[in-house]
């Protein structure tokens, strides 16, 4: 079950008397416990029937306790374990998740980690409740994920700007929604957020960002690729080389494996594991390279990514460093 569909059967008041919600994307195990917490009960029940422990400050005893108790002049309680992971002898809820109260809604959130599916308790938990296996999703997933984002919050946004976005931000989808909420304050109902909105709120320049820099490279567009690498070394904290050079690197890896898949571009998009709108970028650019410039150019930039932590490099300055390796690269 996604975490979008635990919130919506509450919404239509379907409830499990347990939530148990793992795994790695903490963004989607935050937004059930934020719900859980605000939402399930209105402000009067809440004073006696919201209970928020942490897994660091309670022990299994004490969630038990809580989880047992009969709600008060309402339908139900809600317990909410938060920071599960850091609770000792978890696996004595064990004993309470075999026979869980129907009245109570136990909601734990265990970041970081799992528990072992084969285990006695993960058994019980599919038995008795739901269990949210959150993962991260992948680079190539992000614009989509965005794009879906903004569109349940009323609004729509291009493409290009939310490969914008995440490219700037990177797999943080806390950080990634909390810039479109930031762009819902400040822009109309109804409006699409395209490029501009992007450097306007978020801080992004729609022209100088490691993703004009790559599709520039990608289609040996010098002047551009200059005229962006001298933004850069003016503006350090735009695109700082540590996170420039392992992005290009990723990128001409990636052109690299075109010369090897068979099919057209749905088949080197799945190959790849991108978005199809990137698609027409890594052929454009396997083009341009052909199998030697690509390897030439990949291994150019492993050397130089090295170079800007101080391996086998005597002190130049990251923007000369850079227009070194993009000449080294294109020519």
């Amino acid at each position: 079950m996604e975490y979008q569909d635990i919130i919506k059967d509450w919404k239509q008041q379907k409830f499990r008397p347990l939530y148990w919600l793992e795994g790695e994307e903490e963004f989607f195990i935050d937004q059930v416990t934020s719900y859980a917490e605000h939402e399930l009960l209105d402000e009067a029940e809440k004073g006696f029937n919201l209970t928020v422990l942490y897994g660091k400050d309670t022990d299994w005893s004490t969630v038990i306790n809580a989880c047992r108790r009969y709600p008060m002049f309402a339908e139900r309680q809600v317990v909410v374990l938060k920071e599960a992971q850091a609770m000792r002898d978890l696996l004595k809820l064990e004993t309470y998740i075999d026979n869980p109260l129907n009245t109570t809604i136990f909601v734990v959130a265990h970041k970081q980690g799992k528990i072992d599916g084969r285990s006695k308790m993960a058994k019980l938990i599919k038995e008795k409740g739901v269990m949210l296996s959150a993962k991260k999703l992948y680079d190539n997933q992000l614009p989509a994920w965005a794009e879906t984002y903004v569109t349940s919050r009323g609004l729509a946004i291009s493409q290009k700007a939310a490969i914008l976005l995440v490219d700037h931000i990177g797999n943080d989808l806390s950080r990634i929604a909390n810039e479109i909420d930031k762009l819902l304050v400040n822009l109309p109902a109804q409006k699409k957020i395209d490029e501009g909105d992007i450097e306007k709120y978020v801080g992004i320049s729609k022209e100088y960002n490691v993703f004009e820099l790559q599709n520039a490279l990608g289609q040996k567009n010098a002047d551009k690729v200059f005229r962006i690498i001298g933004y850069f070394a003016a503006n350090p904290k735009a695109a700082p080389i540590q996170m420039t050079l392992p992005a290009l690197y990723n990128f001409f890896a990636k052109v690299n494996l075109v010369f090897s898949v068979k099919g057209g571009e749905k088949e080197i998009a799945s190959a790849l594991g991108v978005h199809p709108f990137f698609v027409k970028d890594y052929l454009n650019a396997a083009r341009q390279y052909g199998p030697e410039g690509t390897e030439k150019a990949v291994l150019l930039l492993h050397q130089y990514n090295l170079r800007s932590i101080g391996i086998n490099d005597s002190g130049v300055e990251d923007g000369e460093l850079m227009k070194e390796l993009m000449y080294k690269v294109m020519y």
